[in-house]
């Protein structure tokens, strides 16, 4: 434990107790969560960021849209800034392909998930995120994913998915301050269906959830979509990973050590590395520092994430190329954890029906 978490350690307690009797009132109705008219999913986990939430959000909102559902996206967003409508390849622009419905403060994952889904998924972007959803089911949307909505209790969930990622599983069992867990271990309790990521298979870490959770455990890694190249705000064409020599990569995500990970595991040459902060807006300072590590690196060409295009400032791109990763999320046994989410979607549905009014 470093100087600074062993400081902030003290403050962990108080965090930790506050966590438990949250959940604890919701779960014996002294607070009460809040239903929409429709079914909602929720995606989250019990870390800060880092799991592949958003991927996983992209995921069940096109398999619904597969079947034909009218699908909402609620999320919170992330330190927002305006949309601005612009042309169709800038990435802030392209975000605006769904209309005016969802040009509003949001943040960089939201934007990603706009540009990606564009006018076929409705977006509720905002704090209250029951208010957002009522106004979207005004539109006709009965299908909901709650995006990072674990902790999100006051609105009501038919489908708790919990992802862990297997290279931090559980931040070294420390909360937040501390670390980086948001609830203790023991909040599995309420997950429905729990998605390790990141892996294959992981015997431990299923040990140490079963001590927690009875809920189905599946598996699920990140896919290299695609490489492409990005200049001057504009969208490129794809690169072939084999084409590509003496890479400098750069991100401010969640856990940025298993990007670097994912990269060379797709065969990327990485010559050097900058992480910045989850959801770090870069300024000229970043730039030059990026170009002048990249140079000493002998690096050809720059590499980031998609989510880091919604943050980048202004670095000079005609001094090195730029390519960013458009991944997916693979799920193994992607047919049967479906038919989990909406068989447990139906029970959920079918006793709150049943269930009497207060």
């Amino acid at each position: 434990m470093t100087l600074r978490r062993s400081l902030l350690w003290p403050f962990t307690l108080p965090y930790g107790a506050a966590a438990h009797l949250r959940a604890r009132a919701y779960r014996k109705g002294i607070l009460k969560s809040r239903r929409l008219d429709g079914t909602v999913i929720s995606v989250g986990n019990l870390t800060t960021g880092g799991t592949g939430k958003t991927p996983m959000v992209l995921w069940i909102a096109e398999r619904l849209l597969a079947e034909g559902k009218n699908v909402g996206i609620l999320t919170r967003g992330y330190h927002g800034e305006k949309i601005a409508a612009a042309s169709e390849n800038n990435p802030q622009a392209a975000a605006t392909r769904a209309g005016a419905k969802i040009i509003r403060r949001t943040g960089d994952e939201v934007r990603l998930l706009q540009t990606r889904l564009g006018d076929r998924v409705h977006f509720g972007v905002g704090a209250n995120r029951h208010e957002q959803g009522r106004e979207l089911v005004k539109r006709g949307v009965n299908w909901f994913v709650l995006d990072d909505g674990f902790q999100h209790l006051q609105l009501a969930r038919d489908v708790d998915i919990v992802l862990i990622d297997a290279t931090n599983p559980f931040s070294g069992g420390r909360l937040l301050p501390a670390g980086h867990l948001r609830e203790p271990r023991s909040a599995l309790a309420r997950a429905d269906i729990i998605v390790i990521t990141r892996s294959t298979y992981a015997p431990a870490i299923e040990s140490a959830i079963r001590r927690d959770s009875a809920a189905p455990i599946f598996y699920a890694r990140p896919k290299l979509n695609a490489i492409h190249s990005f200049a001057d705000g504009q969208f490129g064409g794809a690169a072939a990973p084999e084409a590509l020599a003496k890479l400098f990569a750069f991100c401010g995500i969640g856990n940025p050590a298993a990007f670097l990970d994912d990269l060379r595991t797709w065969g990327l040459k990485i010559v050097g590395h900058k992480f910045f902060p989850d959801h770090h807006r870069y300024t000229d300072k970043d730039d030059q520092v990026i170009l002048q590590l990249a140079s000493q690196a002998g690096a050809s060409a720059l590499i980031c994430t998609e989510k880091d295009l919604y943050n980048l400032h202004a670095i000079y791109y005609g001094k090195l190329r730029t390519f960013y990763c458009s991944i997916s999320l693979h799920i193994d046994n992607a047919d049967d954890f479906w038919r989990t989410v909406l068989s447990t979607a139906a029970l959920r549905l079918d006793g709150a029906r049943r269930k009497p009014p207060m």
